[in-house]
């Protein structure tokens, strides 16, 4: 028959696990342990090629899966490829084939080994870039200076929520945390929110050969930058939007939201943006602090120009509070994180470096800012 007290005891611990297991699991969620060692099985010589694509909002990244023989070197040994563009808003219905273009490959630190990610242009079956194929229009204003040599440094904050993608995380439920001040680059678990997933996201950069430069939590708690650069032409937005991917690759299997809006929670707290940093090769050279302020001035005469393309929603971010300045007004200066354009102290001590556009959306879009500063400032 047993022993009545050690059945009820050992329901009582059954109960437990199965609750801790409940717990350790988000629903709509599956835990990803049972996934590793199905990825050490063999390929038998073929690998999974992740093509990536920007959706229709110009700011969605989505992807899907083929198999082909490997290993995969060149982007000129991979097909072109299509999908629904119905389906992400690109296309027509009844006219929904995209065409997908390779343009770049990275190692695909998820899977691993041979297997690759392939960063697509999306084209009509025509031959035509789509209206929201922004890399396409991007690169050919690059081309028309490539001796310039410009160099890009993105500064890329984004803000950590809840499933219910109202709760930043780390915040309590329906409440805030305290004020700003203790969380800029914070250490503590009172104060740091989310760095298993900031140390995942920068190995799986390092991995997929991205020139990830750092990473630090950002002034409001539950918000985090990491920084790509410096990268030449087309390439800086290129690896921006897929360390994008594998940001929300990383945060999807532990369950939390990426949010890139430029201001995610109202109020006294601090937005997110894209800080730019800019260079060109004359800018660089001895003398080339004359060549950015000329750049400068050229950036002051086409300010709404910019704002325009440099994100969704930064009239909410750009108010003149909270280390920025007005959207309605441009400015600059040295060292001061309160204007428009920022110049480094060290350009101006060594009359040569780089300046910091202070202005894009977290949400932005790399091409059409990368290019259209270089068109501004060089052509």
């Amino acid at each position: 028959m047993g022993n009545p007290k050690q059945k009820k005891k050992d329901k009582k611990t059954y109960n437990l696990i199965l609750k801790k297991k409940k717990m350790s699991v988000k629903p709509g969620r599956l835990p990803d342990s049972i996934l590793q060692p199905f990825l050490s099985l063999p390929q038998h010589g073929n690998v999974q090629v992740e093509y990536v694509w920007i959706g229709g909002t110009c700011l969605d990244l989505r992807s899907k899966t083929r198999t082909l023989p490997g290993p995969i070197k060149n982007v000129s040994d991979l097909p072109e490829w299509n999908y629904d563009g119905s389906s992400t808003g690109q296309a027509p219905g009844s006219d929904s084939e995209v065409i997908l273009k390779p343009v770049r490959i990275f190692p695909d630190p998820f899977r691993g080994g041979d297997n690759i990610l392939v960063l697509c242009e999306t084209f009509t079956p025509q031959g035509e870039p789509i209206p929201t194929n922004k890399r396409n229009p991007a690169k050919k204003i690059f081309d028309k200076g490539l001796q310039l040599k410009p160099w890009y440094g993105f500064e890329q904050e984004y803000t950590m929520f809840e499933s219910d993608k109202k709760t930043p995380f780390g915040w309590p439920e329906g409440g805030y945390p305290a004020p700003q001040g203790p969380y800029y680059c914070s250490v503590g678990a009172e104060n740091a929110f989310g760095r298993p997933i900031v140390e995942a996201h920068y190995r799986a950069c390092l991995a997929s050969g991205i020139t990830i430069s750092g990473i630090n939590g950002e002034v409001m708690p539950g918000q985090w930058e990491y920084q790509v650069g410096p990268v030449e032409g087309i390439d800086a937005a290129d690896q921006l939007f897929i360390s994008r991917y594998l940001l929300l690759r990383v945060a999807e299997l532990f369950g939390v939201v990426i949010s890139f809006d430029p201001k995610p929670i109202p109020g006294d707290w601090n937005g997110a943006g894209l800080h730019t940093n800019y260079s060109t090769e004359p800018m660089r050279k001895e003398g080339g602090y004359k060549v950015i302020i000329e750049a400068i001035e050229r950036l002051s005469k086409k300010h709404e120009e910019h704002i325009k393309v440099y994100g969704e929603g930064n009239e909410r971010r750009l108010t003149g509070a909270h280390e920025t300045a007005p959207i309605t007004k441009f400015s600059y200066g040295v060292a001061n994180r309160g204007c428009s354009i920022r110049i480094p102290r060290q350009a101006e001590r060594e009359q040569k470096g780089y300046f910091e556009d202070r202005r894009p959306a977290s949400n932005g879009d790399p091409y059409a800012i990368s290019s259209k500063i270089f068109e501004t400032t060089c052509l």
